[in-house]
């Protein structure tokens, strides 16, 4: 476990920006960032530190005793990495959408691919039948979830809340993007244009139900890596591996559903071969797709090499 104490908090606030940045990525999730610059146990423990001695804390007024049980310095600096990069990131992210699909997703793709090398080559390491087989099993599961039909979900102010409790526990997992189960619940979108267009309602109920999901999966998490974290990480790579199926930039619609506005939505896509996307849409944009893909392959390998020798200096 590598020592995070030292830390400044400069180095907190930019692993929070490119957590926050990781969360906005439909694959990639900031639980993978966290862990590969270095902060993900303390981050586990300061989030559950929130519990009945820290009400205590905060009913009796001992503030500082409250800040140190929290471990609020790191806290507050990596929310307000978090904050900034997601409000900063929603919404040249969603004009990128609009404009640049398949550069993007190409872009992400790169990610997520050298984000589950690094994990398993720094967190699972050997490969044996168990691990194997729990690899195995989170890239089954990610991939069917994947290429099934994309779910209706509860519209309204208790699907944002709802969306948010759920997307949060995948937030902080390493392997399994918060955008990546927003886009399978079908709410990526309108929570995207809520935040680009600053919707106060839509992205406090949105908030309020990642505090809720947050403060009661993070003591699950904190148990299962605790006693089975080989395993556990295992499945979670194969989880990323599993999610390029849905990243791939060159997707085929199979079904299309009409929503509540009257517009077409894409329910359901397959991945094809570059030149039978061409052959539907007329341009694949392969060039352009690799340089993307190779982009976030090489951006998530310089973040890890340059933590890696920061954190080797401090020992």
């Amino acid at each position: 476990m590598t020592d995070t104490s030292s830390i400044n908090a400069l180095g907190v606030f930019l692993r929070g920006v490119a957590m926050g940045a990781a969360d906005v990525v439909p694959g990639v999730s900031g639980g993978t960032i966290a862990l590969i610059t270095g902060i993900y146990d303390r981050l586990l423990a300061s989030i559950s530190a929130v519990d009945a001695k820290a009400l205590t804390l905060l009913i009796s007024g001992r503030w500082r005793k409250l800040w140190q049980h929290i471990d609020g310095r790191f806290l507050l600096l990596l929310i307000l990495g978090i904050s900034s990069s997601v409000l900063l990131l929603a919404n040249i992210i969603h004009r990128l959408l609009e404009t640049y699909p398949l550069p993007l997703w190409s872009f992400f793709f790169g990610l997520v691919l050298m984000s589950a090398w690094l994990l398993w080559r720094d967190e699972v390491g050997e490969f044996t039948l168990p691990l194997g087989a729990g690899f195995l099993v989170g890239t089954v599961i990610a991939a069917a979830i994947g290429l099934a039909p994309g779910l209706s979900f509860i519209e309204g102010n208790l699907g944002f809340f709802l969306a948010g409790a759920l997307a949060i526990c995948a937030m902080i997992l390493p392997g399994i993007s918060g955008s990546f189960i927003l886009l399978l619940l079908g709410m990526y979108g309108p929570v995207i244009t809520a935040i680009s267009s600053f919707d106060v309602v839509v992205m406090g109920l949105f908030g309020i139900g990642c505090i809720v999901g947050l403060l009661i999966f993070s003591r699950l998490l904190n148990w299962v890596l605790a006693h089975k974290r080989p395993v556990s990480m295992a499945i979670l790579t194969g989880f990323l591996v599993g999610s390029l199926v849905t990243l791939w930039p060159w997707q085929k619609a199979v079904s299309t559903v009409i929503d509540r506005h009257g517009d077409s939505r894409v329910l359901q896509t397959r991945p094809v071969l570059p030149a039978d996307y061409a052959a539907i849409h007329g341009d694949h944009q392969l060039s352009l797709c690799l340089l993307a893909a190779t982009l976030g392959f090489v951006l998530i390998g310089f973040m890890h090499r340059h933590v890696s020798r920061r954190s080797a200096g401090a020992q």
